[in-house]
């Protein structure tokens, strides 16, 4: 395959992979290169939309995360009746699947440094498949706690690798709208186990899971690795050609190269990180950043709502408690305020645990919660859920990102479960008393964000890198 472009007199028009600034002939190496990217440059340099379309690919991960963590709403029911499993069984099956991902979160940032964010994408999607299928063919509980945990796994890797790439690959003033893909993803994975779950047996929506990964696995072959990345494994020839062909064949990428270049000059000076390393202000100051958001992002109960929806529409009053179930994954890609929202779900069933069956208000009390409920979700999916994500694959230097983005990750997971084993236990204790705890911890998060997050637009990734010194 050719990459030579010329204009009318024959003159080479593609700009230098190197930084000094001239045209030049791309060298023989160079273009054996390319010519190694195959088709996926073909493709991207035709369409013009490179980073855009790796950021499409690559967010199957993501909707594979969200249809995991939706699949057990609309499947309780159906689960618990063929199996024959108890109420606190099937909690544990719905909370397996976080302590597959922090296992996953553990090895993902080694995973991810060792055989590049593609590799551990590809990896990530192996035990997804056979989890879904170890469900699908489950007879007792053992074969659906496995597929869990193996899900689980996959998504531990996905959830640090796929914002890690897509902010690796983006140009700074694209970084933030293409971060929040990954969000978008995980809701409309979500949306679609909520909505599939109206129709079909909980095992035929578990061969359904397998999509996503079985999709994505092809879709790697088609797009370059992560040139910092690439950079950062000395693989200098590699990252200025995979840069090259992110950026366009027109794009003069000079001194994006040297600002990696010189990024990675300084922080591999040492080449092994070790724990007590964390400890310097330039690496413990982003990464408590990093895990305060990711934490606080899971203590605000959104996998509770998420997985148990049904039951809690259930407890409110509502008869569609499905229907109702699916309205919250169509409504996550909205906006509004979540404070206000928890706050209005945790008056409404304050107020019907106190007011009679008998009272008109009463049904009001479980539309009231509904809507409080949206609002949660639609303001989650523009802000909690998407941005602690972002901004941890940006603030995390190169050198530190495998081992902090994996301690930041497993924070984030290890909430995630207690969230998801305590919700029915706290819904049982109290429905009003759960979600002014919620409330109370979402109201933090403002405080958090205003003192302590430090504003990323705008720069580039080693700038913000090198604020923190």
């Amino acid at each position: 395959m050719s990459f030579r472009e010329e204009n009318d007199d024959g003159r080479d028009l593609r700009k230098p992979f190197l930084h000094t600034g001239s045209w030049y002939r791309m060298s023989s190496r160079q273009s054996s290169m390319l010519d190694k990217l195959g088709s996926s440059a073909q493709v991207i340099r035709d369409n013009s939309v490179s980073v855009v379309l790796c950021v499409l690919i690559v967010a199957l991960g993501p909707i594979q995360f969200g249809f995991t963590a939706g699949y057990s709403s609309p499947t309780q029911a159906d689960i618990i009746s063929d199996l024959g499993l108890s109420i606190s069984e099937f909690s544990i099956f719905g909370s397996l699947s976080n302590v597959g991902a922090m296992v996953g979160a553990i090895a993902s940032g080694q995973i991810a440094e060792y055989i590049g964010r593609k590799g551990s994408l590809m990896i990530a999607s192996i035990p997804n498949i056979i989890g879904w299928l170890a469900i699908s063919f489950a007879k007792d509980s053992s074969f659906l706690y496995m597929g869990r945990l193996l899900e689980g796994f996959g998504v531990g890797v996905i959830s640090y690798t796929v914002p890690v790439y897509i902010a690796e690959i983006s140009p700074q003033n694209m970084r933030g709208r293409l971060g929040s893909v990954n969000q978008l993803s995980v809701t409309l994975g979500i949306m679609l186990a909520y909505l599939l779950g109206l129709f079909v047996h909980w095992r035929v929506l578990a061969v359904l899971g397998i999509l996503p990964c079985t999709i994505l696995i092809p879709g790697l072959f088609f797009i370059p690795e992560s040139p910092r990345w690439l950079a950062k494994m000395g693989m200098m020839e590699d990252f200025e050609a995979s840069l090259q062909v992110l950026r366009g064949f027109d794009t003069d990428i000079s001194f994006e190269v040297n600002e990696i270049k010189r990024s990675v000059a300084t922080t591999t000076r040492r080449t092994t990180i070790r724990f007590s390393d964390l400890r310097r202000r330039r690496y413990w100051y982003p990464l408590m950043v990093g895990i305060g958001l990711l934490v606080l992002q899971q203590l605000s109960g959104i996998n509770g709502v998420l997985f148990y929806a049904s039951n809690i529409f259930k407890a409110a009053g509502l008869s569609s408690t499905n229907l109702a179930t699916f309205g919250v994954g169509v409504i996550q890609i909205s906006s509004s305020g979540m404070t206000l929202s928890l706050l209005l779900v945790a008056v409404a069933f304050y107020l019907k645990g106190v007011l009679s069956e008998d009272s008109r208000f009463y049904s009001l009390m479980g539309i009231l919660s509904l809507v409080g409920l949206v609002a949660m979700v639609i303001s989650f999916s523009l802000g909690i859920g998407a941005i602690p994500w972002v901004i941890m694959s940006e603030i995390l230097p190169v050198n530190i990102k495998g081992l902090a983005g994996s301690v930041a990750t497993l924070a984030n997971w290890l909430t995630s479960w207690v969230i998801t084993m305590t919700a029915n236990l706290l819904l049982s204790w109290s429905s009003g008393g759960t979600f002014t705890i919620y409330t109370v911890v979402s109201a933090f998060t403002i405080v958090f964000v205003v003192l302590w997050v430090p504003e990323t637009k705008g720069r580039t990734l080693e700038e913000i890198q090198w604020s923190f010194r």
